[in-house]
């Protein structure tokens, strides 16, 4: 009987974990879904942080993100955009100017996850960005996105990043 008992705990904590780790994921999606659509209306306004800040936590689909998360991707891009840029310029086939925004927006966000969020797995930056592009985006700005990340992720997280 005890170690019936014991199973049954270590699964129920177990099944917990995973969905604690579940909303976790799906938290941060959204907030990458959120830093992109303000991203972008930065980079077609130039409206400032604190604005968009205030702006896109106040919107319903703000419950679901992480709003920290969410706060940290849109501060980090903007404070660090030219870093950002610097290795993305030699492996595009034409100058960012001329990307599409959004998909400029999802590229800049996975460049600072993969800079300055290394307990972010690379697989997850990259399936990330490559699902924003892709609802988001143009119609192949999903497979451009995920080349040019491919290209970069070795430069920006290491060569043996997992």
């Amino acid at each position: 009987m005890i170690g019936l008992t014991t199973m049954t705990t270590t699964t129920t904590e177990t099944d917990e974990s995973r969905e604690s780790q579940h909303a976790e994921h799906r938290a941060k999606h959204w907030a990458r879904r959120l830093a992109l659509q303000a991203l972008y209306q930065w980079d077609v306004s130039g409206e400032d942080a604190e604005g968009l800040l205030e702006q896109f936590l106040g919107i319903q689909d703000a419950e679901r993100a992480d709003a920290e998360y969410f706060k940290q991707l849109v501060c980090g891009v903007l404070a660090h955009k030219d870093e950002l840029q610097e290795p993305l310029l030699p492996v595009l086939d034409r100058s960012l100017e001329r990307i599409d925004p959004v998909e400029r927006a999802v590229l800049r966000i996975a460049c600072y996850e993969f800079r300055h969020c290394p307990n972010v797995p690379l697989a997850v930056v990259l399936a990330e960005a490559t699902q924003l592009a892709g609802q988001f985006g143009t119609e192949k700005g999903s497979k451009y996105v995920n080349a040019v990340l491919d290209k970069v992720a070795g430069t920006l997280r290491g060569p043996h990043a997992a």
